[in-house]
């Protein structure tokens, strides 16, 4: 089975983004793997050594979220893409999005729109872009 799994690359943040993306989406961050975590942990830049290398988040209904920090001085940002999020029902939706939004930029508040009973996007406190959908509607 071929699943596409978004990678995020931080500044850095990782470890503070996946531990607030745990709570915020339910999730179980079951992987935190830092540079002194490996076995090549004598041979990384020392700068490097309390980046996290990977971590997994895994969310309800089996959805996986990955990410990193950058090597130091290679961050760019996250450019030209979202993770959106679909649920159940238009309450969750909010409550996921009022949580992502803390901190952060609300580029497009909840709304019904043709494709979902509430629809929002945001930019969170780490500059990841969201969109949360609540009760999608096929289209």
């Amino acid at each position: 089975m071929t699943q596409a799994i978004a990678y995020l690359s931080f500044d850095g943040h990782c470890a503070d983004a996946m531990r607030f993306y745990e709570q915020a989406l339910g999730g179980t961050l079951e992987r935190l793997l830092r540079g002194t975590d490996t076995p090549m942990a004598d041979q990384m830049p020392p700068e490097f050594r309390d980046r996290v290398m990977h971590a997994r988040l895994v969310l309800p209904g089996g959805g996986v979220l990955y990410a990193g920090d950058c090597p130091m001085g290679t961050y760019e940002g996250i450019k030209g893409v979202s993770i959106t999020v679909d649920y159940d029902t238009e309450e969750r939706a909010q409550q996921v999005f009022d949580t992502l939004a803390e901190g952060g930029r609300v580029t497009m508040a909840m709304a019904p729109t043709f494709w979902a009973r509430r629809f929002g996007m945001l930019v969170d406190r780490f500059g990841v872009p969201w969109i949360v959908n609540g009760v999608p509607i096929p289209v």
